[in-house]
């Protein structure tokens, strides 16, 4: 059994979620030196290597690492970034923590957090995961909603991604059906515009269709294609905002075969047309 460090959360009330980016450095790039900035700041390694200093001790932070900045001291740049470095970052708000060290196990904290289960939450200060795979694929999805809006699916990510450090610290339990579910949501991600089923996935993996949808279920809380589809409408989203073109073209190049089932399914998952989805994105002409 190792020790670590470990930030407790007391609850009620549950962290509440601010906002994230994804900060790309440049050889010679440092991170900001920071001082008593209110809120927790989680970065999420994901290429390169960022090295980073707060209250005295230093980490180096590559692919699969976290880090949890403290509301409270300074944190700054140790040294600068040697390559490409890319990083996710995440700010939340919680008023009751406290820092503390511990036996590095997770046991019964390694699920999603609930709204109707208050308990104490204990995070690593600093933990590898051991697939990160789930992680990159909640921020990708926190990143791609709109500003300022669906507050509680970004809740719900924010606690996920939280379950997700607690069971990465938890060592090597659930690291299997971990790393099946990352590997199987690669493939989504990669196959997306194709027609991908479960008998797909189990021949491409070399696992029974049901065991993946277990490790699926598991991991991410859906099924494949649950996932698959959730993936297809973030990148419907982002096209939406990010082009001009017409909703059949957008159907198409996010794996829908036809234009009006693609509505149907969009709607049915954002709560409004993807045309009214459109105008109202920011900096949308109303």
């Amino acid at each position: 059994m190792s020790w670590t460090t470990f930030i407790e959360l007391a609850t009620p009330p549950l962290p509440y979620f601010l906002e994230s980016g994804l900060a790309e450095f440049r050889p010679g790039d440092r991170h900001p030196n920071r001082a008593d900035i209110g809120v927790f700041d989680l970065l999420i390694g994901v290429s390169g290597a960022l090295h980073i200093g707060e209250n005295g001790r230093e980490w180096t932070l590559g692919e699969g690492d976290t880090l949890l900045l403290l509301p409270r001291g300074a944190h700054y740049a140790v040294k600068p970034c040697g390559v490409d470095t890319r990083f996710y970052w995440l700010h939340f708000d919680h008023p009751d923590w406290r820092e503390m060290s511990g036996a590095a196990e997770a046991g019964e904290h390694a699920h999603v957090l609930p709204f109707d289960r208050p308990r104490s939450i204990r995070l690593p200060k600093h933990v590898r995961l051991p697939d990160p795979g789930p992680a990159f694929d909640r921020m990708r999805r926190l990143l791609a909603m709109p500003i300022g809006e669906g507050f509680r699916e970004k809740q719900q990510l924010l606690f996920q991604l939280l379950a997700l450090l607690e069971q990465g610290q938890a060592g090597s339990d659930g690291t299997p059906a971990a790393r099946v579910a990352g590997r199987a949501a690669s493939l989504l991600r990669q196959h997306y515009r194709e027609d991908v089923t479960n008998e797909t996935l189990g021949e491409w993996l070399h696992y029974h269709p049901s065991y993946i949808v277990r490790c699926m279920k598991r991991v991410y809380g859906v099924t494949p294609a649950r996932y698959l589809l959730q993936y297809r409408i973030e990148q419907a989203k982002r096209l939406l905002v990010s082009t001009g073109w017409p909703v059949e073209r957008i159907a198409e190049e996010a794996g829908f075969r036809y234009a009006p089932y693609f509505s149907a399914c969009f709607k049915r998952e954002t709560g409004m047309t993807p045309m009214r989805f459109r105008r109202s994105a920011p900096g949308a002409d109303r």
